[in-house]
């Protein structure tokens, strides 16, 4: 049994404008899946705020115990337990009208960032909307100091891992079904990008 629950700093400094974006993007959705829910703080914070929606954490087995603490606790109406789910793997058998990912492209390998996008066509409701918090990288180059060295830092930790450019990265969502609808700049030299399918994916 978990007594403490996972911490992560960061979602305390970046939850707030993050929620702004979501707000006028999710304002009309009914259930969301995040993909790579890591502790879970960012669902209760958003579940609680936005009480309309649905909330679907996943993650990795490993991170599952975690997430289920937070929402225990926070005991959400709008909050289901986690799913098990690896995007290398078996997708959700279900559709959603909205996908919400933060700081998971620049660890995953882009091999599964590739998956990543190729899986959503099978769980996304026509019209549906993604949004992906992180830093990205435009047009080959860092967009700040500290953005490189935090690159430097993931590299020299996992050799797979690494801020993503954003030009492959739109790429993929477009051939994903996806049309960029915004991106808009965060604190911490952040973006968030946000994308809805052009028509109904199956």
């Amino acid at each position: 049994m978990i007594t403490e629950k996972p911490h992560a700093s960061s979602t305390e400094k970046n939850r707030e404008p993050i929620l702004e974006v979501l707000r006028d993007h999710f304002d009309d959705r009914r259930e969301v899946l995040e993909i790579g829910s890591g502790t879970g703080q960012h669902a209760i914070f958003f579940a609680a705020a936005m009480a309309q929606l649905i909330w679907q954490t996943s993650d990795r087995p490993d991170n599952l115990p975690g997430i289920a603490a937070w929402l225990a606790e926070a005991a959400l109406p709008n909050t289901p337990p986690p799913l098990e789910f690896d995007v290398c793997e078996a997708w959700p058998k279900r559709r959603y009208d909205a996908i919400f990912s933060a700081n998971t492209l620049h660890i995953m390998p882009w091999e599964a960032v590739e998956r990543l996008f190729a899986g959503l066509s099978g769980v996304l409701a026509a019209g549906a909307k993604v949004a992906i918090y992180g830093p990205f990288n435009y047009g080959g180059r860092f967009t700040s100091d500290s953005n490189a060295a935090f690159d430097a830092g993931l590299r020299e930790r996992a050799p797979h891992q690494g801020i993503r450019d954003f030009e492959r990265v739109n790429e993929l969502a477009g051939k994903a079904g996806l049309s960029l609808i915004e991106d808009r700049a965060m604190p911490s030299n952040n973006r968030c990008l946000v994308w809805q399918a052009r028509s109904i994916l199956v």
